[in-house]
């Protein structure tokens, strides 16, 4: 998922979909060239794709689509776990390195070698124009976090997030705030950035541990979501208790809110943070649960929805009251029609078309594995003697993210 898009990798190749409206899921573009996709990342709403297959899973193939051609791809020394891309950079991570590219030119910039064991490829890259900050995981037993400025390829703080190893990371999209989970998934914690200070802590529950698999910040930044592998989607909104005014002032839970932030001033740090912890705004039952999927908060026909794709294929849409939270309603797909329908807890199917409908793939189920993208240091930048260093091969030339016409949405800001 990212901002109006949807990629989808599956055994036989990759998807492109439009997310701009609700009633219709719109196929940009199908490839079958690469089979037994496990990453694909598109820039923003860009022609430039990344796609990285098991058949060849240390090598990244970036692709511009509307043309059919190869920009360029580049072998690494061992399997690629997720790559993360902006307008100034392109970040590829391994098991135990990451690597840093110029995305204008894709030349490598950095290379930050020995990283703490990441087996799951854990990290994340800011969005935001101004700046690319990159997260990941400082230690491998306890949930240190290591914020990296990407543009000056130089670290900037590390936060000492959980006690547990770390589970899920996202940043807002101003790049103003960073949410973590930890392997327990009981406690989501949000910094602020660059400072790396504490903000919220929201607990997503008590009973039992879970394994949150994404954190996703709405666009305006105001809430935050977390999918596990149970049935439910929890929705936090970020406010601070106790601050307004007038009528609100002598409700019970803004004057508990008064008390927790009076008390946070001299009481532990440890005290503090459970009292600053808040139940879910909002929250979304999933139809089926205990298995992978990623979930994100957008922006679709100016209303707030909650997007679930599932590690089987499916895609489900929920309409968000930001007003007053509580359950949030599946706007599901009636098959014969094509259009958008709303109801409760009803599972949604179709079948397979070449580009089909959204009523056809809303809740396609997928012939193989799904990723769905809702994404030591050597001094001089490339690795140490010894070390593989990735091989290019550009297709024809540079790559142009000025030209609108090769990538309409993406802008360039010229220093």
């Amino acid at each position: 998922f990212h901002l109006g898009s949807l990629a989808l990798g599956t055994e036989t190749g990759y998807k492109l979909f439009s997310l701009t409206m609700v009633e219709k899921l719109d196929c940009i573009h199908e490839s079958a060239e690469t089979p037994d996709v496990y990453i694909v990342e598109r820039l923003f709403s860009s022609s430039l794709v990344v796609v990285v297959s098991t058949t060849m899973p240390q090598r990244m193939n970036i692709y511009h689509f509307k043309k059919g051609t190869e920009i360029c791809n580049y072998s690494y020394p061992n399997n690629i776990l997720a790559v993360k891309l902006n307008r100034q950079r392109l970040v590829v991570c391994l098991e135990e390195s990451i690597y840093i590219h110029n995305i204008k030119d894709m030349k490598l910039l950095k290379t930050l070698l020995n990283t703490p064991s990441n087996p799951s490829g854990l990290c994340a890259l800011s969005i935001n124009h101004s700046n690319s900050y990159l997260a990941y995981p400082g230690s491998a037993t306890i949930g240190e976090i290591i914020v990296y400025d990407a543009n000056n390829l130089n670290t900037v703080t590390m936060i000492p997030a959980h006690d547990s190893p770390l589970a899920a990371l996202t940043f807002n999209a101003s790049a103003t705030k960073l949410a973590s989970a930890s392997e327990r998934g009981t406690v989501i914690r949000v910094f602020s950035i660059p400072e790396g200070l504490r903000l919220f802590e929201f607990r997503r529950g008590m009973k039992r541990y879970v394994n949150i698999s994404s954190l996703s910040f709405s666009p305006d930044g105001q809430f935050l979501c977390a999918s596990s592998n149970t049935e439910t989607v929890h929705i936090f909104k970020l406010e601070q208790l106790g601050l307004s005014g007038g009528d609100e002032a002598a409700t019970w839970t803004a004057y508990m809110g008064k008390m927790f932030s009076a008390a946070s001033s001299y009481l532990p740090a440890q005290v503090s943070g459970m009292m600053s912890q808040d139940r879910a705004f909002a929250t979304v039952h999933l139809v089926t649960s205990g298995q992978r999927n990623v979930c994100t908060l957008a922006m679709i026909q100016k209303l707030p929805r909650v997007l679930v794709a599932t590690a089987d294929g499916q895609l489900f849409i929920y309409n968000v009251d930001p007003l007053d939270g509580g359950e949030c309603m599946l706007f599901g797909i009636d098959e014969d029609q094509g259009e958008g329908t709303e109801s409760e807890g009803s599972e949604v199917t179709g079948t397979a078309q070449a580009c089909p409908s959204y009523a056809a793939t809303a809740a396609l189920p997928a012939s193989g594995p799904v990723t769905a993208t809702l994404t030591g240091y050597s001094e001089d930048g490339g690795a140490k003697k010894g070390e593989v260093i990735p091989e290019h091969e550009f297709a024809a030339g540079p790559v142009c993210l000025d030209d609108e016409n090769e990538f309409p949405p993406v802008s360039i800001q010229k220093c």
